[in-house]
Order: structure tokens, then C-alpha cells, then sequence
């Protein structure tokens, strides 16, 4: 894959955080996803967030699993740890890497397909374990990477561009997180920076499992049947000697409206979508009060926006496992392997 590189001059004004870097170091190489992928914005979010947070760059491991969503982890944090795991593993890859070394900041970046289906397993273990990580999911509900069949985080009733209409109930992983023990939850809207920023960077504040389910539109599933400019009607009609696919610009959606607001947005497709950002009164760290009014909300054909709960006193995996401070990388052979005699205690304690 061919990556563009971004200029290493930097204009000498720009602002610098308290580490004295500027938002430059916090970027990667240029985006090569479809201009105006709501998945862009989400990549300036974090950026704006660690920025603003002064995390040295080199204390963050970013980790991702297979779609449009788990490329983006390229175009932010060009100088963190980094691996692409396999389609819907990243967790638990994560997690083996918080085992091993508990002092970097664990960064999970997936899709509505990488974390809902085939990944649906390995994201409720890392929720209900309590691992110390900012799990954010980039939801457009549609398999960008393959043509935009429905994920299953698609709403029944969603009509896709070739006509189908889904059927099958969605999967609601903020009600998943919420049910599987998740201490931090929230949903936000990838054109809502000013609300997603402070979230970000709230969830890496956290300790213990911080979910974070973005709403992202898809730019490039949005041609409609009918239509003679349509990419199928073209396709049909044209005898060509290849298959091209042309990606028309899109200008990224934004939405700024007050919290305990409704905001109708319209997405490039024509759809709308309802966006309801919570009221400053409403209470984060009451889990039943915030699972009861999801689904209020959903039936009322609305998408909450904001944090929707967080433990005051959570713990994490290590706290619960009783793990040593020190990562496990700079333990020397005597403390990883302690010896027969160890080893037959324990195996009595258990008998």
C-alpha cells in the first residue's frame, strides 16, 4: 500500500502543547480513504485529544482489526506502537499486550463489522474483563471495504443503495457494552468534534474498559437505483473494457446543536438521521437509568449522543487479577519463572 507522506517542515508558529509538541506530531501519513469519510474526522478527534492531553506519542499502542475503520489508526499517532491484527481480533491481541505491559496508553480502533459480527466474541470478553484500554468504534453500518452490504449494526428498515431493505433487528454495542460491565460508555457523532474530542479524551483518563461508539456515514454507498448517473446504471449501459470505480468528493458532515437538543442531519445518501445529545442533568453513573433510556430513545427513532455512563471508582483487568506493577518485559527470568517449589504450592493451594 503506497502512503503519503506529509511535509517534515513545520511553520514555527504553530501552537505547541506542554511537551512542545504541535499537532503535526500527533498525525500520520495523508488519509487514503474517500474524501469526506466521516472516519477522517474521527482520526482529527483523537489527534486534537492526545494533543491536548500532552501523551508523548511513543506512550500510546494503537491496535486495529480488518476494514476502512482499522485502516485509520495510520493516519494518527505516527510515532505510537502500532499493529493491525487479524479480521475481529484486536481485542484480544490488546489484551494480551496490557498483560504484558501495563504502563502504555492501549488504543483500540474498529468497525461495525470488525467489533459486531465476526469480532462480536472478542468485544465482550475485553468489556466484561475490565481491560485498561479506549475501545472506539468507527460505525458507518455497512462493509465499506466490500461494495456496502449491511453490518450488523444496520437499522431494520435501512434501504440500501441497491434497493434491499434490512430486516434483521441491529446490534446496539453501547447496550452491549453497558450489560457486559464496561465502566466508561458513550456515543458520539464523527461530525460533532467539539463533543467528541472531550470524550476521547475522558475515556483516556479512565481506568478500565472505555467504549466509545462514533456514528461515521459512508460517503462512497450513497448513488441511488434509478438514477442514470448512478455507478450500476452506468456500468449497464456502458461497454467497457474494464471495471473502474470512481469516488466522488464529499464534503464531511457536521453537526454543532446543545446538549438536550434533537439535530436532524442529512446524510450524503439523502437519509436522516436524529441525533439526540444528552441534557447537562442527566446522570452518567446510574447503568440501569442509562440502558432504560437508550431504549426510550430508540423507540422514539433517536441516536443519544454524549457519555452515557461511567464507574466513579472503576478497576481494571490488573486490578482484578492481582498483577504485579512492573510489565512483564522487565521482569528478569528469576520473577517469571519462579521454580518447582512455586509451582507445587500453587498446585496444592488448588487441590
Amino acid at each position: 500500500m503506497t502512503y503519503l507522506a506529509k511535509p517534515k517542515l513545520h511553520h514555527p508558529d504553530l501552537p505547541k502543547n506542554a511537551l512542545g509538541f504541535t499537532r503535526r506530531d500527533y498525525e500520520g501519513p495523508v488519509s487514503t480513504l474517500c474524501a469526506g469519510c466521516g472516519h477522517d474526522s474521527i482520526s482529527a478527534a483523537i489527534i486534537q485529544a492526545f494533543w491536548q492531553l500532552a501523551i508523548p506519542p511513543h506512550r500510546v499502542a494503537k491496535l486495529s482489526g480488518i476494514g476502512c475503520s482499522s485502516k485509520t489508526p495510520t493516519y494518527f499517532l505516527g510515532q505510537s506502537h502500532g499493529f493491525n491484527s487479524v479480521h475481529g481480533r484486536m481485542p484480544s491481541v490488546l489484551t494480551g499486550a496490557n498483560a504484558a505491559n501495563r504502563d502504555l496508553i492501549y488504543l483500540g480502533v474498529s468497525g461495525d463489522g470488525d467489533s459486531a459480527s465476526i469480532g462480536l466474541g472478542q468485544f465482550a470478553h475485553s468489556m466484561r474483563r475490565g481491560v485498561n484500554m479506549v475501545y472506539i468504534v468507527e460505525n458507518n453500518g455497512v462493509y465499506g471495504l466490500t461494495k456496502g452490504q449491511f453490518s450488523a449494526t444496520a437499522d431494520k428498515g435501512s434501504k440500501a443503495k441497491t434497493g434491499f431493505v434490512n430486516e434483521d433487528e441491529p446490534i446496539d454495542l453501547v447496550l452491549l457494552a453497558l450489560q457486559l460491565g464496561a465502566t466508561f460508555v458513550a456515543r458520539s457523532f464523527s461530525g460533532d468534534k467539539e463533543q467528541l474530542v472531550p470524550l476521547i479524551e475522558a475515556a483516556v483518563r479512565h481506568k478500565g474498559a472505555a467504549f466509545i461508539d462514533v456514528v461515521s456515514p459512508c460517503v462512497t454507498f450513497n448513488n441511488h437505483s434509478g438514477s442514470t448517473k448512478s455507478y450500476d446504471y452506468v456500468r449497464a449501459h456502458n461497454d467497457a473494457v474494464n471495471r473502474l470505480d470512481v469516488i466522488l468528493k464529499r464534503e464531511p458532515i457536521a453537526a454543532d446543536y446543545p446538549p438536550g437538543s434533537v439535530q436532524e442531519v442529512m446524510l450524503h445518501d439523502g437519509g436522516l438521521i436524529r441525533l439526540r445529545k444528552l441534557h447537562p442533568e442527566y446522570d452518567p453513573t446510574d447503568r440501569l437509568g442509562a440502558i432504560n433510556y437508550l431504549h426510550q430513545r430508540h423507540a422514539a427513532g433517536e441516536v443519544v449522543t454524549g457519555l452515557l455512563y461511567a464507574h466513579p471508582d472503576a478497576a481494571d483487568l490488573h486490578d482484578m487479577q492481582n498483577t504485579v506493577t512492573t510489565p512483564l518485559n522487565a521482569l528478569s527470568d528469576a520473577e517469571l519463572v519462579p521454580g518447582a517449589a512455586a509451582l507445587a504450592a500453587f498446585n496444592a493451594a488448588l487441590r
